[in-house]
């Protein structure tokens, strides 16, 4: 009799519970794109698991497509071009038995050719998401990467700061959700650990207490702070309106900004600022930051200071004040300042997402060339491709750094720092400077390996053909400057609200910056056809002129530091022999053709 109780008891119990949860409805919302669709679901109590069942074209039933524990799906469908396909799906909730709690309706969407709007949508709204839902849920600042749990970072913080005001600005979330997040991450900062007013890299997003980047880096990281700051500033302008909340978000961006001590950071006024200081180590990390790379935007915003600048010779003596200039060309591209072949394409983005580097220069470069120039020297780098490495095109291109098969690295052109990885958040955030190359890229890399390279937060942080290996990772510092500078492109949405900060003109003013508008046309390939043959060699190679059309012609051999090697000026335009192996030379060497002392064009040869 007892047994017989039970049974009808625990009977009675899960019907129960199936009644409840019935009561509930599943609601499921499908979207298609141009390869893939996505559908979302709310969850239901008590369900362990969600089968997902789909109708394709060409099927006469529903079958199963997958089953998990998730609340959203990338069916990766692909599509046959030009045609649109239909795609049906229905989910249904079930307990751990296998009991079915409840079943969705039926929906559709079509998977069909998208224009480069709704590209740049898609790209933004999933890139957007990293920030807005898989942020620090106590803190609400940016993870530093999938899987980090209480790490969040700083500067990927800061570039999430501006992602949030493009997702308002194109409508993912509405502005309340923006300004109630802004002031929960404000407010969060006011009690986190500082160090003379500058933040660590890393930090625990629950308690705020520094989380060591090394062993001697366990204090403030002005560079990290800085790019925090640029995204804050930029907030500041963002939410303008005569509301409390608004009001709060203001006041306690300008208490933060107030408080960095710039000064501090130039180590007993050396002219130069330091990148770290811990009360532990000290000034031990020993690390000046001079350029050219990433940081051109820390001097700005030291100079800038309202309360603790440091004076704008900086600039020059400190940021400007080591190997800074270049004017070197590379494929046809002047570089006005930075390394040989320009570097990581992050350089021309990080500083870039807030200063606006449109028609200006200081003393040594005009911004947008040199990002621009840097651009087109990476991809043509690629296109070159003198390692011969699997999947290298001109749509498929962008060194800079990520995730590799083989850890983490800065990749960029050159020998030693190219080992056939491409991340997204190079060409990508590139867009303001190269929109149609970029925008060739952004289509090549979901259409021809989305399948691999696409989650639900856009692109995976990169991956390498030649070795087989795509990222399952997002990292903030990837993830911040594809959504922005997008934007920036698009919009110049937070270009125009970093640079209304009052502190900003004045700074630039100091710098010496001045009005330079420019044009951005290429200039005509003069050159005509020549090759250089072969590129791998021993110091001898041979150079073909016979199609050169330009007169006065010459030639110059640059190593990889951008000393000049070699001078020689052609007589006649055929096929002539170069022989450097009286200079001992090994690795890369760059061809330059020349007319009356303009660089026409650039080949490298790599000398065992």
């Amino acid at each position: 009799m007892y047994r017989i109780q039970k049974v009808v008891i625990i009977a009675c119990f899960n019907l129960l519970i199936l009644t409840l949860c019935t009561a509930q409805p599943l609601d499921i919302h499908v979207h298609g794109y141009d390869m893939h669709i996505e559908l979302n679901w709310n969850a239901i109590p008590t369900a362990d698991r969600y089968e997902i069942y789909r109708n394709a074209p060409g099927q006469q039933s529903y079958s199963l497509l997958k089953s998990t524990r998730d609340l959203r799906l990338q069916d990766w469908t692909g599509r046959d071009q030009p045609q649109s396909d239909t795609f049906s799906y229905f989910i249904r909730a079930l307990t751990v038995p296998g009991n079915i709690l409840t079943t969705s309706d039926t929906l559709g969407d079509i998977v069909t050719a998208m224009t480069d709007e709704e590209y740049l949508d898609m790209v933004q709204e999933y890139t957007f998401r990293y920030f807005w839902e898989y942020a620090h849920p106590v803190s609400g600042m940016a993870r530093e990467r999938l899987g980090s749990n209480d790490i969040v970072t700083t500067g990927g913080t800061g570039f999430g700061v501006m992602s949030i005001l493009v997702g308002i600005h194109r409508g993912y979330i509405t502005r309340e959700q923006g300004v109630d997040r802004l002031l929960q991450l404000v407010g969060f900062l006011q009690f986190a650990d500082q160090f003379h007013g500058v933040f660590p890299h890393w930090m625990n997003g629950t308690t705020g207490e520094v989380f060591p980047f090394s062993t001697f880096d366990n204090g403030g990281d002005l560079v990290e702070t800085a790019f925090l700051m640029e995204g804050l500033l930029t907030a500041r302008q963002f939410f303008n309106l005569d509301h409390p909340k608004e009001d709060a978000i203001r006041q306690g961006i300008t208490s933060l900004w107030e408080d960095v001590e710039w000064d501090f950071y130039s180590r007993n006024n050396s002219g130069v600022l330091y990148w770290h200081w811990s009360p532990e180590y000290q000034w031990q990390m020993n690390f000046p930051i001079r350029g050219y790379n990433e940081a051109l935007i820390i001097y700005l915003l030291a100079i800038a200071s309202p309360t603790h600048p440091v004076p704008a010779s900086y600039y020059h003596s400190g940021w400007a004040g080591g190997n800074y200039e270049s004017g070197l060309t590379w494929y046809g591209h002047k570089l006005f300042v930075g390394p040989p072949l320009g570097g990581p394409l992050f350089f021309a983005h990080y500083s870039f997402m807030g200063f606006d580097p449109r028609d200006k220069k200081d003393a040594y470069a005009n911004y947008f060339l040199q990002n621009r120039n840097h651009t087109l020297i990476n991809r043509a780098w690629c296109i070159d491709n003198p390692l011969l490495f699997e999947g290298y095109s001109e749509v498929s291109w962008g060194l800079t750094a990520s995730d590799d098969p083989f850890g983490y690295s800065a990749h960029a052109p050159g020998g030693t720092t190219d080992n056939g990885t491409l991340t997204p958040a190079a060409a990508i955030p590139s867009m303001p400077y190269t929109p149609d190359e970029s925008m060739a890229v952004l289509k090549h890399f979901y259409q021809n390996y989305g399948e691999e390279l696409w989650g639900e937060y856009g692109f995976y942080d990169a991956f390498n053909p030649e070795e087989d290996w795509y990222a399952d990772s997002y990292l903030a510092i990837d993830q911040g400057p594809i959504i922005n500078m997008i934007e920036n492109f698009r919009s110049g949405l937070l270009w125009s609200a970093f640079m209304s900060n009052p502190e900003i003109q004045p700074a630039l003013d100091a710098i010496g910056f001045e009005e330079d508008l420019v044009s951005i046309e290429e200039s005509p390939d003069l050159s005509g056809q020549w090759k250089v043959f072969p590129t791998m060699n021993h110091g001898v190679f041979y150079i073909d002129l016979k199609d050169v059309t330009s007169d006065n012609v010459s030639l110059s051999f640059i190593d990889l530091f951008g000393r000049n090697v070699k001078d020689q000026l052609v007589t006649e335009k055929s096929i002539i022999e170069i022989d450097l192996r009286h200079q001992q030379l090994h690795g890369w060497i760059w061809v330059v053709l020349q007319s009356d002392s303009e660089v026409l064009n650039t080949v490298p040869v790599w000398i065992n």
